[in-house]
């Protein structure tokens, strides 16, 4: 599709939000919202006709792009048979959505609750792991991001848990395996993944085993840094909550439905959680859902109990309906495959080509569809480019990298002092490279805060 310019238009949305709608995680009256006139594909433009490669996919949910027309065709048809119904009732597209979804989940993860959105698939998880183990504490990462909900955002390690974190939510953080910047002072990922798992379980003995009813982490943290783990961790951690009869929690929000290049990042280390969370990618985020992948020993747990939760849309028509379409769409048009071949074909080699070039680049990390790129001062000392959580004139090189991102047509993901790299799964190789020719440009300004 071609944008149509309508600046008048355009106007007029900004002006309404400006007056009326109250934005998440800013300052209000601090922020200028891009006003969105359409979106297709891997690209949205806004009323003046300005085209941007969308490099966020949304919040990295769009996993097959903007308005895919097998998904929009399904949404109608579902609006044409059946809205809505309460979430007691059995319901076509709920069914088969939960049936495609536990098809893909590793292990016996066969029992599917349906959410209206990530944090509160975290909520559930947590919830669910507590009254199995009839335990009250939770254990996550410091670098991690769960939700934004009471328990969710408290389970969060990032900065935006300080605001609401009265130290009364049964969390207890711990550091997770990140060799760039390593809190173990180790020199090898097998160093880092035996010291991340030594500390893990001084961490759970510390606190007595018998008080933990969960161990939550990102399968591969998302906006934290996509950090992928060193080989062995993940099977690390199952060993230690199967040695001390905690549940353990995978959260796929980001990292699932072909981001990583498998259906579900817990395939590329063989480890199978007893509850996994997903959300965003499960149906691209066309209607909200999300929701937790449950064992069969958890679920016996509720056999002949009744599970103390529920939501008014758990499994909602609509949402399930653009979960059946897209999950077919990805397996009908290999996504899952395009995601992993293009990952490591043309992204992987092109941002550790930037990196070889531009001082400003730290580390490359990621796998599949979902990147990062550290920048810093100093290579040598890895000085961030910026403090963290910096803010105001502390944040002046990231906003100048980022709007010099959006002056060449490339909208970015940026966090703290990092870019992120998370495309549509379904990005063409074209695309791919336009991207890529955007951020050499954008790293040329970063590098010009450089030692």
């Amino acid at each position: 599709m071609t944008p149509q310019p309508n600046p008048q238009v355009g106007a007029a949305v900004k002006a309404a939000d400006r007056a009326h709608v109250f934005h998440s995680w800013s300052a209000q009256e601090l922020i200028d919202p891009l006003a969105v006139a359409g979106a297709e594909g891997s690209y949205f433009w806004d009323y003046d006709g300005t085209r941007y490669l969308d490099f966020t996919s949304g919040l990295v949910f769009t996993n097959i792009g903007y308005q895919h027309p097998k998904v929009v065709a399904a949404i109608q048809e579902q609006a044409a048979t059946l809205t809505t119904f309460a979430p007691a009732f059995a319901v076509e597209a709920r069914s088969e959505a939960a049936r495609l979804i536990a098809e893909r989940t590793p292990g016996d993860l066969d029992k599917i609750f349906f959410t209206n959105g990530g944090a509160d698939a975290i909520e559930h998880a947590v919830r669910m792991a507590r009254i199995h183990t009839g335990r009250p504490k939770v254990l996550s990462a410091y670098r991690s991001y769960h939700g934004g909900t009471q328990q969710a955002v408290n389970i969060t390690g990032d900065p935006r848990r300080w605001a609401s974190d009265s130290a009364s939510a049964g969390v207890v953080h711990f550091w997770a395996p990140y060799l760039y910047r390593s809190r173990f002072y180790a020199e090898t990922e097998q160093q880092e993944c035996e010291r991340a798992l030594e500390h893990l379980e001084t961490t759970i003995a510390f606190e007595g085993p018998g008080t933990i009813a969960a161990i939550v982490l990102e399968t591969v943290p998302g906006t934290a840094g996509i950090m992928v783990p060193p080989p062995g961790y993940l099977a690390g951690v199952r060993e230690l909550c199967d040695k001390y009869g905690i549940v353990f929690v995978l959260d796929e929000v980001m990292a699932g439905f072909g981001r990583t290049g498998e259906w579900f990042a817990a395939d590329l280390f063989d480890v199978t959680p007893d509850l996994m969370t997903f959300a965003k990618g499960v149906n691209s985020g066309y209607v909200p859902l999300g929701g937790v992948a449950i064992s069969g020993k958890i679920a016996e747990t509720f056999g002949k109990r009744a599970y103390p939760g529920g939501l008014t849309y758990s499994g909602h028509p609509l949402a399930c309906a653009a979960a059946v379409a897209t999950i077919n769409v990805m397996a009908e048009e290999g996504v899952v495959e395009n995601a992993a071949n293009l990952g490591a074909r043309v992204i992987e080699p092109g941002l550790r080509e930037l990196a070889e070039r531009h001082p400003s680049v730290g580390e490359v990390r990621g796998v599949g569809m979902f990147w990062a790129l550290e920048l810093v001062k100093d290579r040598e000392t890895r000085e961030p480019l910026v403090p963290y959580n910096a803010a105001g004139e502390a944040n002046a090189p990231m906003a100048a990298f980022g709007a010099a991102a959006k002056a060449n047509g490339l909208w970015p993901f940026i966090n703290m002092n990092r870019t992120h790299v998370v495309p549509p799964c379904n990005i063409t190789e074209a695309e791919a490279k336009e991207g890529l020719a955007a951020l050499d440009t954008a790293l040329s300004v970063a590098d010009e805060y450089t030692a």
